[in-house]
């Protein structure tokens, strides 16, 4: 049989591509790191926020396709980083990456991106590509870049079929901070960057980091909380041993089952002591897996910046950040659980609350405020639950 890509001709001048499973080769212009990285390629449908989304944990394993044409104009800053762990493993945009124009710029967006170790292909039809994610689903592939244009095909096509996928796979432990620490930063002004946080708050929240984004503590700070945040295993009697008068859940990557093998039972141990509890994007999915639900992976995910979810108890709709593969599967919630957000996308839990405990939670991401300030008040929620 002959090799299904080895009769596929390179465009001069290509630097750049992506190899997916199926053995399709994506030609295009490499910028950013050099090198190769296999991870599953999704879609984000954001015009803003690229540099967040490329550091947000959750992101961990995926190759994102901007479905925004003009992604890298206003450069790259140190203030837009959501995490300082693995992230995102590179970017697929349609247009070159040009010169940065932002007063807030202080590095070119193909140098920061180099400096990250992520590798960016310019030059893509995204829209065909996104079409392609929302028929097949989300492929496994590989990304690379060379600047000579060598590139060994069969060897990529083979790393990206032999990639297992996110299904099954636990990367909490990748992204988790690994010791305890209390954190520091407060909102954001323009001018004067990150305020402080105070020690001296009256409600402490233990947060468990399974993939934070930073801008969820700030928002906690803001609410009125002072924050610690512990590794993705730690376990309840340390917890306990921080006197916490609420705990948070966090975000983070990879498939929730997996995760929850761990922290499951220890959520489990916290809701038996009846301390409110919060949890945002994987942190929800962990909290229902906790309460008897059942998690599946979706087909496409949801990730972009204007999803709209409708709040139940009063028909309120909020335009909402998300990103995520996994769900929590509706039919699964046990009596106990009663949901409280539904996507008005598909119809997919966004949200529920526990009926006999203080503890709820949401799909979405609330500190990336897209509405902009439509779902802050999950945050003054919870910390106002707090003894």
């Amino acid at each position: 049989m002959a090799d299904p890509v080895s009769n596929l001709a390179q465009p001069e001048g290509a630097t750049g591509c992506l190899v997916l499973a199926d053995s399709t080769v994506i030609w295009g212009v490499g910028f950013g790191a050099e090198g190769d990285a296999v991870g599953e390629v999704c879609f984000n449908t954001a015009m803003t926020g690229y540099q967040e989304v490329l550091t947000d944990p959750s992101y961990a394993a995926q190759i994102v396709t901007f479905t925004f044409p003009h992604i890298g104009n206003v450069g790259a800053n140190d203030e837009d980083v959501e995490g300082k762990v693995d992230a995102a493993i590179g970017c697929i945009v349609r247009e070159p990456v040009t010169p940065h124009s932002n007063f807030r710029a202080e590095h070119e967006f193909a140098e920061w991106l180099a400096g990250q170790g992520k590798i960016g292909l310019s030059g893509v039809d995204t829209r065909a590509l996104t079409r392609r994610i929302r028929t097949g689903g989300a492929p496994n592939a590989v990304i690379a870049h060379s600047a000579d244009g060598v590139f060994d095909i069969p060897s990529l096509l083979k790393r990206a079929q032999e990639w297992p996928g996110l299904e099954g796979m636990d990367l909490a432990q990748r992204v988790s901070r690994s010791k305890h620490e209390w954190w520091e930063g407060g909102p954001w002004t323009l001018g004067q960057g990150y305020g402080r946080a105070s020690k001296v708050a009256p409600k402490h929240v233990v947060a468990i980091d399974y993939g934070s984004k930073d801008n969820i503590f700030r928002n906690l700070v803001k609410a009125g909380a002072k924050v610690t945040v512990v590794p993705a295993r730690t376990d309840v009697f340390e917890i306990l041993a921080l006197e916490p008068d609420g705990i948070f859940l966090s975000n983070g990557p990879g498939d929730p089952a997996a995760t929850g093998e761990y922290a499951v039972p220890t959520i489990r141990a916290l809701l038996e002591r009846d301390l409110p509890i919060f949890g945002i994007c994987l942190g929800h999915q962990l909290l229902a897996l906790a309460a008897g639900a059942s998690t599946i992976k979706m087909h496409q995910g949801h990730r972009g910046a204007n999803h709209p979810v409708k709040r139940l108890e009063d028909g309120v709709v909020e335009i909402t950040s998300m990103n995520h593969g996994f769900a929590v599967d509706s039919d699964t919630l046990p009596d106990s659980v009663e949901p409280t957000h539904v996507s008005l996308f598909d119809g997919s839990n966004c949200g529920i609350a526990l009926k006999d405990k203080r503890a709820f939670g949401v799909q979405y991401h609330p500190e990336a405020s897209p509405g902009p300030q439509d779902s802050f008040y999950l945050f003054e929620r919870f910390v106002g639950m707090l003894g």
